[in-house]
């Protein structure tokens, strides 16, 4: 992955987000049966961790364009139409001496392509349970709203 693919170099990153909060967003998609994809991360932070697609919106960008962003870069799919369906706070970052994300959570509800993953994961996955080694804070958000059972 190169420098391009991101906003920000990681020491402007990292100096940043120990400052403020950092916005993400993060995708829920279900497939025809209801289970949901979860990735399987390649890359710090949380790597080898199951997780929804997601990522920092950029200064500027709305959150329906950082959807349509991040699944094209992740999955290699084009977003038709998504909904907002809650928010993810992430205190076990702000723990483990990382940084204090803030994650929109949408819901795709139609999209075109084959999802395809970039090399930010190594595997991916149809859910309708919490698989061992899921992200901490976005399990909670899963069981609570009703898309994984534990």
């Amino acid at each position: 992955m190169s420098n391009k693919d991101y906003f920000l170099s990681k020491e402007e990153f990292d100096y940043i987000y120990s400052k403020v909060p950092r916005l993400t967003v993060e995708i829920i998609i279900k497939n025809r049966s209801g289970k949901i994809l979860l990735t399987k991360r390649d890359i710090e932070p949380c790597i080898g961790q199951w997780h929804l697609p997601g990522g920092t919106v950029a200064f500027g960008e709305t959150l329906k364009d950082a959807v349509f962003r991040v699944a094209k870069r992740e999955l290699s799919i084009e977003v038709e139409d998504s909904k907002n369906v809650g928010y993810i706070e992430y205190p076990s970052h702000f723990l483990n001496g990382m940084d204090c994300p803030v994650g929109i959570v949408f819901e795709v509800v139609s999209y075109n392509g084959q999802i395809k993953l970039n090399k930010e994961s190594k595997d991916s996955g149809w859910f309708d349970e919490i698989p061992e080694n899921m992200h901490a804070d976005q399990d909670v958000f899963l069981i609570n709203n009703n898309y994984l059972e534990e």
